[in-house]
């Protein structure tokens, strides 16, 4: 088997375990969110501490710094999706969600001074009608879920341009480890303050389930990048949103309406266009850059 195909079946796992956890949060709707977010950081935590002293690595970097203005990004994103998942379609929170990558080309573009070319914002304005459609804007008080289902891919993004800096400064699992950690610190005091439901068996299963899917995704995305350049497999991670749906419709009769198709379609021809793009070497052998226009 050739090492891409091996990266491929990997993404494909991750995304369908990625799935999964949305469906896992989306079936304890009693279950507050800090809770879920608690448990879905305590299995990443165990796993990641046990990988990281079996390999007698560092449990912290040496940028904490910017350690914890990743985390802090990264549990925005995570409560702003689970949120999301609780109020809307599991369909239609997969698809806002996977709008990380487009404001990760505006960010790499304002803040980290990369290149990006101008093939890749059309790309970006195409996700962005894309998301439009799904959101199905009202402008009242029903569009609030949609719009915080959106700030988690803006917060993701700006945890995945913060993770591009700490690569110099820490491993994957120190990474992973502290994220972990400090998610579980920070929802801590709310679940002390009564934000906190004692589960039945049942909701534990399911929040048990929570973390167990988030980790093994991790595990499957990182292992799969090992066997390929990440520009080959990243447009897998929107099959996402193909099991997502699958999903929804098996458990809660979620079928989506025509706008939400409609904006699903753009938001994926928006990243095989990002796709092609890096993939042909137009980004970083593009006769103009935004920049230089």
């Amino acid at each position: 088997m050739k090492q891409e195909t091996k990266g491929i079946i990997f993404l494909l796992l991750s995304s369908f375990f990625f799935a999964m956890m949305g469906a896992t949060v989306k079936s304890v709707p009693n279950i507050p969110i800090s809770q879920k977010i608690f448990f879905r950081n305590l299995v990443g935590l165990i796993i990641t501490g046990s990988i990281l002293i079996k390999n007698k690595e560092g449990l912290v970097g040496s940028n904490v710094k910017l350690l914890i203005l990743r985390s802090l990004f990264g549990l925005l994103g995570v409560a702003a999706n689970f949120y999301a998942i609780s109020k809307l379609p599991l369909s239609d929170a997969a698809l806002l969600n996977r709008m990380s990558p487009f404001f990760l080309i505006l960010i790499s573009l304002m803040f980290l001074k990369e290149n990006v070319t101008r093939y890749q914002i059309y790309a970006m304005v195409i996700a962005l009608l894309g998301a439009g459609f799904v959101m199905k804007p009202q402008f009242d008080y029903t569009i609030i879920p949609a719009l915080i289902g959106l700030s988690s891919a803006i917060f993701a993004a700006a945890g995945y341009a913060s993770v591009r800096q700490l690569r110099l400064y820490s491993s994957p699992n120190a990474i992973v480890f502290f994220f972990c950690g400090f998610s579980c610190l920070s929802t801590t005091p709310f679940m002390l303050m009564g934000d906190f439901i004692v589960p039945s068996i049942k909701e534990l299963i399911f929040l048990l389930l929570i973390g167990l899917s988030a980790t093994g995704a991790q595990i499957f995305m990182t292992t799969g990048y090992r066997f390929a350049p990440a520009s080959r497999l990243a447009i897998y991670g929107y099959t996402n949103i193909i099991f997502a749906t699958i999903l929804g419709i098996l458990f809660w009769g979620e079928y989506p309406d025509l706008l939400s198709i409609t904006g699903g379609l753009l938001i994926i021809l928006g990243g095989f266009i990002n796709y092609v793009v890096i993939n042909n070497g137009n980004f970083n052998q593009s006769p103009k850059t935004i920049r230089e226009e």
